[in-house]
């Protein structure tokens, strides 16, 4: 029998070449778990703002391992000891960090399962994938729940300055065409260093964290925060909660096998074993798009006037506030829909509700990104920086959002 090669070179756009450096990660990426992110988009219902934003969990996937080969490369380069054993592990643990992202990424998590995050049920693939690799995962997960010695390992899969981040930021800048976005993750990469078994950033690589800092400030007011998929995610989520409300009044709804499933069942962490691990693994965006183009037809007024909106780009109204919105506000707008169209104040409520949005480029309570100085000094980069604004960006801004339909339904 022929044997495959399995040290395949793919085509990205955004960096040319990515090689796959070994037969476990070949066979991982062909697997069917990881194979269902080419059908799960990266940027959620960012695509109705901006057209291009079409990539998949997949495209970042392989560009994060990418990231991480080079970071294994210079790091080695500067003296840093990386077996090869932790090699692998790091470059699978960066490759199945999102692999447990449900349908439009992070919708799923507010209303199909019951509070368990996508790191939990990534967790719960990676931990059946090393069942059926005869344990070959074993390092991987460690260093993934960031219980592995070596911390720098752990900073390089999440930190403030990861390589999810360093992929994710310049992979949506260039399909959504928002240039703030680009940071040059290349010279990032280049500039880091590990003392005390700690992530640092050699100080001359200062300029690329303060614009890697800024670019993330940007890309969330301007894209992940952007009102209008703001608006289209909460509409998907209602969807969904909407759907569960009905079937659990025994109207049956068309749907896929996989979303029946969990439409019918309350799943929370406790319940999600291997048989609801692969039920999960079958659930991707076409599932739900196919679903909402049915239920644009239903009976239901709720159901049929959200799904319209999404399929038809028709979505509510959205203002944002610096201040909290007023119950009174809000009180206007559900009574003129109830006497409009006659509906319950819970049914309004699916087209009338408020929010809010955080955006904190740099987290330095929880961790922070520090430069290392040519005497060995080690210094937090609000610190080392003389650029006055990464004070600021390391303050959460909020700001509170209220969503209503236009003149008609």
């Amino acid at each position: 029998m022929q044997t495959i090669n399995k040290l395949k070179i793919l085509n990205d756009p955004i960096y040319g070449f990515i090689t796959i450096p070994n037969p476990l990660i070949f066979n991982l990426i062909e697997h069917k778990y990881f194979q269902r992110l080419r059908r799960i988009t990266q940027m959620g219902m960012s695509y109705l703002v901006y057209p291009g934003a079409h990539h998949t969990r997949f495209h970042h996937a392989l560009g994060c391992m990418h990231l991480m080969q080079k970071a294994v490369q210079v790091l080695r380069f500067k003296g840093v000891s990386i077996s090869e054993e932790e090699e692998t592990a790091l470059l699978v643990a960066i490759l199945l960090h999102d692999i447990g992202h449900g349908p439009f990424s992070h919708a799923m998590e507010h209303s199909i399962v019951n509070n368990v995050s996508h790191e939990e049920i990534s967790l719960l693939f990676m931990e059946t994938l090393n069942a059926e690799f005869n344990g070959s995962l074993t390092l991987a997960i460690k260093i993934f729940k960031g219980e592995y010695p070596r911390k720098f390992m752990c900073q390089l899969i999440s930190s403030q300055i990861d390589m999810d981040r360093a992929d994710y930021l310049k992979r949506d800048s260039f399909y959504t065409g928002v240039a703030e976005g680009n940071i040059n993750s290349e010279r990032l990469i280049t500039m880091l260093h590990v003392v005390n078994d700690e992530l640092v950033v050699e100080n001359k690589g200062i300029y690329s964290v303060e614009k890697f800092l800024v670019a993330r400030r940007l890309m969330y007011w301007q894209v992940y925060l952007h009102k209008t998929s703001l608006a289209a995610e909460q509409l998907l989520i209602r969807v969904l909660k909407r759907a569960k409300e009905l079937t659990s009044k025994g109207i049956v709804l068309e749907a896929s096998e996989p979303l029946q499933y969990f439409l019918k069942n309350e799943i929370s962490l406790d319940e999600f074993n291997k048989e609801v691990l692969d039920t999960f693994s079958m659930l991707d965006d076409y599932d739900l798009v196919s679903a909402m183009k049915s239920w644009q037809f239903h009976e239901d007024f709720v159901l049929r006037n959200l799904c319209e909106m999404i399929i038809n780009r028709d979505l509510l109204k959205v203002k944002l506030k610096k201040k909290k919105i007023k119950q009174k506000s809000l009180q206007k707008y559900t009574d003129a829909l109830i006497s409009k169209y006659h509906i319950s104040e819970a049914e309004a409520a699916y087209f009338v509700f408020t929010g809010q949005i955080s955006n904190q480029a740099y987290e330095n309570k929880t961790e922070k990104i520090n430069i290392l100085h040519k005497n060995g000094k080690i210094e937090d980069i609000v610190k080392a920086s003389d650029q006055l604004n990464l004070k600021a960006l390391s303050k959460p801004v909020t700001k509170y959002y209220i969503c209503y339909p236009k003149q008609k339904l």
